[in-house]
């Protein structure tokens, strides 16, 4: 494990139901998680930076056995019932302190949010790797959460994998639920929608980490990122992919006006 340094992925969650999705967007993810699994082995745990818990401050968790937040309303019950019963991983949040220093603080009023659990369900189905959270500096400009990320690259020597979740676009004003939000409307994307994120992903691929930290100059910025907390872990996770090929597992949305673009960073080492 020592010799192996684990990727990095970001992932769209979208709506809370892609907990209990079965379709290709959740396939990627447990494809994913798989791989990972096949090439790497099983982490020693994940450090999840989450677009749910946006903070004042950087903080991170230490619960040996986190909370399950169940964070979102009107949704079905069944829902509701979706267990993820990780472990806390200690070590991973002594590491985070060390290469923090006073950037960071421990908070445990936080759990593990949907944000982050709506995805590992199907990535690391067994919830058999330990995760902690850290959360998503809202006082932070684009360029912090990158720098940020970078200083988060040695964990990876260490067996520990660094996933983001939130979304390259995200206008919950603009969504197109049906009434019981058993299912979503528009899988193709509006024209705005894709224009951005085809832009962001170009970003990625080709390492032109500028303009991704640029993102205000993209096509319809405003209404691809209204709000930051949904686009920030995608620049923590570029950060902590410290120049490493970034793989697009999907390009893919629901809701219209939601990317659910997921990204593999260091999958395949370079030979």
């Amino acid at each position: 494990m020592d010799d192996i340094r684990m990727p990095v992925i970001f992932s769209g969650h979208g709506s809370p139901m892609t907990a209990l999705d079965m379709n290709d967007i959740t396939a990627g993810m447990r494809a994913v998680g798989e791989s990972v699994l096949r090439i790497f082995g099983r982490p020693k745990a994940i450090l999840a930076i989450s677009a749910h818990w946006f903070t004042e401050g950087t903080y991170i968790q230490s619960a040996p056995q986190p909370k399950q937040e169940y964070d979102f309303q009107g949704f079905p019950e069944e829902l509701s019932q979706v267990a993820y019963p990780v472990t806390g991983c200690g070590d991973l949040t002594q590491r985070v302190q060390e290469l923090l220093g006073d950037k960071v603080s421990v908070n445990d009023d936080w759990g593990i949010d949907h944000g982050t659990w709506s995805v590992l369900v199907h990535m690391f189905p067994k919830a058999d790797v330990p995760v902690v959270q850290l959360s998503v500096n809202k006082s932070f400009t684009a360029q912090d959460c990158y720098d940020l990320g970078k200083a988060l690259v040695q964990l990876r020597n260490e067996g520990y994998l660094i996933f983001g979740s939130g979304n390259i676009v995200y206008d919950p004003e603009k969504v197109g639920y049906t009434a019981d939000k058993s299912a979503l409307r528009n899988r193709e994307g509006t024209q705005e929608a894709i224009a951005f994120n085809n832009y962001i992903c170009r970003a990625v691929e080709y390492h032109h980490e500028d303009r991704a930290l640029n993102w205000e100059i993209g096509p319809n910025s405003e209404y691809a990122v209204p709000t930051v907390d949904h686009y920030w872990p995608l620049l923590y996770t570029l950060g902590a992919a410290d120049g490493d090929d970034g793989v697009a597992v999907n390009r893919v949305f629901t809701m219209g006006s939601v990317a659910m673009t997921m990204f593999a960073f260091g999958m395949f080492p370079k030979q």
